[in-house]
């Protein structure tokens, strides 16, 4: 028998059951339909998030079925899907989004010497102008520097002030081995808020799971909200 893992923590507050789980569906349907109307209604807004995240761990939980030597395999479709699920959810709202390569030109004293490309998860335009890029990611383990340090190349080099938003799922793996298994973050707090303050901020950072530090910290409460804040306010203020 090949070996096998535990599923990767789950938050049973944010977890939709399976009885309540159509009338949720039902209320994120309506809310993506009318989500400049849903400002205030606390409620609808708790469901999105709740919604999207029963959702994404649903997928992730029966990856982590699979024999641990793919382990690697799984972790790389769980991110692949969550990327897509964000990108329709936005298209949904009626929004012109893609993933894709950005091409930037260096240029030197008005000539273009050469140009960069850069990878993104989320390309938001209006007609051919590039408005606002997006970063997707399950977590922001080795990934958080990449995100801060592609929106100050890409300002500097575009001579731009593009927002940069990103979207974490959660930040929580499994610590310890079997049978005691707990639970352990893998935010880097001081790399959060030393690029923040120091290199630039990013224009939004979303989490459908944030973590206690995230409400309790001035810096990162600032700067970190759920997801419905982009959904329902944030993007269009980037637009």
């Amino acid at each position: 028998m090949p070996e096998t893992k535990p599923i990767s923590p789950l938050n049973n507050n944010l977890m939709i059951s399976a009885n309540e789980f159509s009338n949720s569906k039902d209320t994120f349907v309506y809310a993506m339909k009318h989500i400049k109307d849903i400002k205030h209604k606390l409620e609808i807004r708790q469901t999105i998030n709740k919604f999207i995240y029963t959702c994404q761990q649903s997928i992730g939980a029966t990856l982590d079925a699979l024999p641990a030597g793919e382990s690697s395999t799984a972790r790389k479709i769980n991110g692949d899907l969550f990327e897509r699920y964000v990108r329709l959810i936005l298209m949904e709202l009626g929004l012109s989004v893609r993933d894709g390569i950005v091409p930037v030109p260096v240029i030197v004293n008005g000539e273009t010497l050469f140009q960069m490309v850069y990878q993104h998860d989320l390309i938001i335009e209006n007609g051919k102008t590039i408005k606002v890029i997006g970063s997707v990611k399950t977590s922001s383990k080795d990934r958080l520097d990449k995100i801060f340090i592609d929106k100050f190349l890409y300002n500097r080099l575009t001579n731009s002030e593009t927002p940069h938003f990103a979207v974490f799922l959660h930040d929580v793996q499994r610590k310890g081995k079997e049978p005691n298994f707990g639970v352990n973050t893998t935010f880097l707090t001081g790399h959060f808020k030393g690029y923040t303050v120091k290199l630039n901020p990013l224009d939004g950072v979303y989490y459908c799971d944030l973590r206690p530090v995230m409400y309790s910290d001035s810096i990162l409460k600032e700067h970190i909200k759920t997801l419905d804040c982009l959904l329902i306010d944030d993007i269009w203020k980037f637009l």
